[in-house]
């Protein structure tokens, strides 16, 4: 946001350099970001002086050419060849000597330098009006006032314009800081605190009146939420034109280029109070009539830039009787701006509601200085005075009379915020106790108003244009950046206390697991938690109506919170994929979101994504793609990690997966993993396959705090390890052997492990052959051979019998 010194000026008469005022701008919130330099004429007409054309003779060697003495009032006169037809004696002229820097039409600079013009020495220049950028006329030299002394400055008799432009870095909460006036409010409190009580001048609308009723409009707001303000006003008899000088400066320093005078008022009040405005060409309004309203959804309708739109049924609109005219605090329409040949206006000051305006912009693509004020919500209670203040300036430089009343809809008020201020809470966040006076001063001077005092704290009125401050902390923040960073003082000695905190807090654990996957290869990602509402419907898992919706979402894929981390993921490999990056192996901690009828819920999950192979590519390393059974390990040792002892494993069916399997305790799901879809993976133009698992990290932690570690020594005897070769139906699974294994020997048997599955030929249809060892230990003793085989023997005879095995 720019903002000029000068302008800033007429709201407070401060003699400080523009450098030490964007030093306490910075201080009060409003980052200065740069100052720069603007010059109603390029170099300011430095080194352009007046002088007077003492003598003006032929050049002896040019018909075209004149020899002239000009006094500068050094005393002594200068040779200057001219070649202007109306040069005369006796004329006070601008002159620009030697070493002057001037610029043409295109701002190339030239420099006046002493040289021989047809054998005669020159030196300088006596100027015409578009030498010096002070206009476009080239038909002779410029003739000065004869009573302007010889001697003075070009730039004191031109009025150049030498401004100071702040570019400030506005952040989204400062609403009320979006006009020069706004800007002048801060600065005017930061004044106070430096002892400086300088009064903040605002432009007066008392000699607006309605010179007849003549033109009348008559004005429906038929979407009163959407625009809950609407004021306008008709002036008729005006006069379009190039705007003065001064306020086309003024619009020129911010950067913005002059139209005509009611255009540059409109934009001229925008930027002084922050109250965007709207001037509609009466005669192309139809039926007298504005009508405030949405239309059909594919109306069509081409804006300013001449770019024909298709509107959406919730965009606010302007309309006459007849057609739209304007897109509701965005853009105008082409047909109904202001031209040269405009004699009546319609002028509109309103309050449009920050979320429509945003959306509407959004969806069309438009960013507008109208639309960047009020998407951030303007300020109520000056629609109005604005309205007044534009109406007067059209007045002014346009002629015209103000033809009817304004008319001014505001059926509902939009009431100030009360807040209470504690005493205690103001010192706590601070760090220090401010006196209860200046904490009334500062809150005076930003026009928050106290209503009550007591032992405790203030109760108090926030001025609806503030809508960034609406709690107790937003009022204390308030305090103190107009108090000052910089003055709140540090102690020496700082008193800290050692907390104890629990091993099995979330913070804790999750550091524990992060550190174990990142050593297994693994890259932690954190995806935004905002996605699109498109990703619900690829799934029956997720429900359209469980989606937590935005109410000003930034753009159509980022409009519902996420009910699962999946899809992030899938984005992040998709990502990865496409930028040659294909063994990828992601872990993320994050919540989902779902709204149902009893409430909203988060829920916290831990996901895990691998695709491609297990390892880098390297010469000593066979590779091998991840699978099931490597997910499955890793999640194994994340639950072994936690001291975690799943009691029910089962297999999922459901449209995420196409194989997939959960592990639970109880009741409790820990736990859901597989392989994902190739449905899914092709919304996301993933060709490779894709394991997921998602932890439900509440229940993790849950079970994780129950757990108890118990300490034994080391068994002194050694273990004996054992085979079986067995040979089975297809549909049994190790889970089976490994359980009525544990049944059959509770005390020796220590571990069991299938270390090799065959299906093939020389293999009876229908069967597999799995290799199992079994390891077993007497902690007190060494296993005989007789109790071996005893055990051994019985293992066999129960895989026979229960699961119909045969030793192969």
């Amino acid at each position: 946001m720019k903002i000029s010194y000068n302008w800033l000026k007429q709201f407070i008469k401060l003699d400080w350099d523009a450098e030490k005022a964007g030093e306490l701008l910075t201080d009060l919130g409003l980052e200065v970001e740069g100052i720069e330099t603007y010059q109603s004429v390029k170099g300011g007409l430095e080194g352009v002086i007046v002088g007077q054309v003492i003598s003006c003779s032929q050049h002896t060697n040019a018909d075209k050419l004149k020899v002239t003495k000009v006094d500068l009032g050094d005393g002594e006169p200068v040779q200057i060849v001219c070649g202007a037809p109306n040069v005369a004696e006796g004329q006070k002229v601008p002159v620009a000597t030697i070493g002057t820097k001037l610029y043409d039409a295109e701002g190339k600079e030239w420099t006046i330098k002493k040289g021989k013009i047809r054998g005669e020495e020159s030196h300088g220049m006596i100027c015409a009006e578009d030498e010096l950028g002070l206009g476009k006329s080239h038909d002779g030299i410029m003739i000065l006032d004869k009573d302007i002394p010889v001697g003075t400055l070009a730039s004191e008799v031109f009025n150049i314009e030498n401004d100071h432009v702040f570019e400030i870095g506005l952040t989204p909460n400062r609403a009320d800081a979006m006009s020069h006036w706004g800007t002048a409010r801060d600065l005017k409190a930061g004044l106070q605190q430096q002892d400086l009580n300088l009064e903040l001048i605002t432009p007066s609308v008392s000699n607006f009146k309605v010179d007849n009723r003549l033109h009348k409009f008559d004005i429906e707001v038929k979407n009163p939420e959407l625009a809950p303000r609407y004021c306008g006003v008709s002036i008729s008899g005006l006069k379009v034109a190039e705007s003065p000088s001064w306020l086309q400066h003024r619009l020129k320093a911010i950067g913005l280029t002059p139209k005509n005078n009611v255009v540059d008022v409109t934009n001229y009040v925008l930027h002084e109070l922050g109250q965007p405005l709207h001037a509609f060409d009466a005669n192309y309004v139809e039926g007298n009539k504005i009508e405030v309203k949405t239309c059909k959804a594919g109306t069509k309708f081409t804006t300013l830039d001449e770019v024909e739109r298709e509107l959406h049924e919730e965009d606010l609109m302007i309309c006459d009787a007849e057609k739209p005219l304007c897109i509701a605090g965005v853009f105008g329409g082409i047909n109904s701006g202001v031209t040269e040949k405009t004699t009546a206006i319609f002028l509109e000051s309103a309050y449009f509601n920050p979320v429509s305006v945003r959306k509407t912009a959004k969806r069309h693509g438009l960013n507008t200085d109208a639309s960047f004020r009020f998407e951030r919500g303007i300020d109520p209670n000056i629609t109005e005075y604005a309205l007044k203040r534009a109406a007067l300036l059209i007045q002014e430089l346009a002629g015209g009379d103000i033809t009817s009343e304004i008319t001014d809809l505001y059926p509902k008020k939009i009431e100030d915020f009360q807040v209470f201020l504690s005493f205690e809470n103001t010192a706590k966040l601070i760090g220090e106790e401010l006196p209860q006076e200046t904490i009334k001063d500062i809150l005076t001077s930003l026009e928050i108003k106290v209503n009550s005092v007591t032992e405790g704290g203030l109760g108090l009125t926030i001025p609806a244009y503030r809508n960034d401050v609406q709690r107790e902390a937003d009022v204390i923040e308030e305090i103190l950046r107009v108090y000052g960073y910089n003055n709140i003082n540090f102690n020496q000695k700082l008193n800290a206390s050692i907390s104890n905190i629990d091993k099995f807090s979330d913070h804790t654990v999750q550091n524990t697991i992060s550190n174990q996957l990142v050593g297994q290869g693994f890259h932690e990602m954190l995806a935004n938690s905002l996605t699109s509402p498109e990703y619900t419907e690829l799934s029956e898992l997720l429900k359209t109506e469980n989606n937590v919706e935005m109410l000003n979402p930034l753009s159509n894929d980022l409009a519902v919170l996420r009910q699962s981390l999946l899809f992030s993921g899938l984005e992040a490999v998709s990502y990865n994929i496409n930028r040659k990056r294909a063994d990828l192996k992601f872990f993320e901690f994050g919540k989902t979101y779902h709204h149902y009828e009893s409430g909203r819920i988060e829920n916290k999950h831990l996901s895990l994504i691998i695709t491609g192979n297990k390892a880098k590519e390297s010469w000593k390393v066979t590779q091998e793609r991840s699978d099931f059974f490597y997910l499955k390990g890793i999640i194994e040792a994340i639950l072994d990690r936690l001291g975690i002892k799943t009691s029910r494993t089962s297999p999922t069916k459901n449209d995420i997966f196409s194989e997939a399997v959960s592990y639970s305790l109880g009741k409790s799901k820990l736990v859901e993993f597989g392989i994902v879809r190739k449905s899914i993976l092709k919304h996301f133009s993933i060709s490779q396959e894709v394991l997921y698992a998602d932890f439900n990290w509440d229940t993790i932690l849950e079970f994780a705090r129950r757990s108890k570690i118990k300490f034994t020594e080391i068994p002194k005897f050694p273990e004996v390890r054992r085979d079986f070769a067995l040979l089975l139906d297809n549909h049994i699974s190790f889970e089976e052997i490994h359980t009525i294994a544990k049944q059959t020997e509770k005390q020796l048997l220590k571990n069991i492990n299938l270390f090799d599955v065959y299906e093939g030929k020389n293999l009876p249809k229908g069967k597999k052959s799995y290799a199992v060892s079994f390891t077993l230990q007497d902690e007190h003793k060494t296993l005989t051979d007789k109790q071996i085989d005893k055990i051994m023997n019985k293992l066999q005879h129960n895989f026979e019998n229960k699961l119909g095995a045969e030793l192969r």
